[in-house]
């Protein structure tokens, strides 16, 4: 069993096994973070994805180590968006997209679709399956990066998908560790979305008991 799920890594340099664990391990802590609406999930987030971008550009996955190049830029917009407050208020607490902001959700995940095809064909890398299932999973996690950073609780819902396809896609690749990190993000962003869904309704409570009152 342990032979079938590693015998891979026999011919991987150490230096790569160390920074793919490492990338799982702040990975994780990333998205236990954001499960509990913590700001720690920027800064781990952005050791995550450095270590990613550079693994897999390494192993020809080119659309998602463009995605981890983009969470890392959204990681640093998100750290100061999650951060804003007038006084002790959060200017942008938990809420749900507005009609726009699915609008533009709908475009950012056609615009990626067509940048990471035009990417791939340019540097002829559609030579497996794998490829284009990256292409689809690339514009659905930018779609979900987006809507972290902004806060929408409709980020879980792009996260449990992608994450799930991802787990037979890096197995299949040969990256167990990979894999075995997007199953326990999978459980994870379920959690998310129901400990998220947990505090929105507890500040729509709250707003209604404020309106009450006054």
């Amino acid at each position: 069993m342990i032979e079938f799920f590693f015998a891979q890594y026999a011919t991987y340099p150490t230096s790569g096994i160390i920074l793919e664990l490492v990338a799982v391990f702040f990975g994780l802590a990333s998205v236990w973070f954001a499960k509990k609406d913590n700001i720690l999930v920027f800064p781990t987030g952005l050791v995550s994805t450095f270590i990613y971008a550079y693994l897999l550009w390494k192993w020809e996955l080119l659309g998602d180590s463009m995605i981890n190049g983009y969470y890392f830029i959204m990681s640093i917009y998100g750290w100061y968006h999650w951060t804003r407050k007038k006084g002790d208020v959060v200017v942008f607490p938990i809420s749900t997209a507005t009609k726009n902001e699915n609008k533009i959700a709908v475009v950012i995940f056609l615009l990626t679709l067509v940048f990471v095809f035009l990417v791939y064909q340019y540097f002829d890398k559609f030579k497996d399956w794998y490829n284009y299932v990256d292409t689809f999973l690339t514009a659905l996690f930018f779609v979900g990066m987006w809507l972290m950073a902004k806060r929408k609780i409709e980020n879980w819902i792009f996260w449990i998908v992608g994450d799930f396809i991802s787990i037979p896609l890096y197995f299949c690749k040969g990256y167990t560790f990979t894999s075995l990190q997007y199953l326990i993000f999978t459980i994870l962003a379920i959690f998310g979305y129901l400990e998220w869904k947990k505090i929105l309704n507890n500040q729509e409570k709250n707003s209604t008991k404020g309106v009450l009152l006054e």
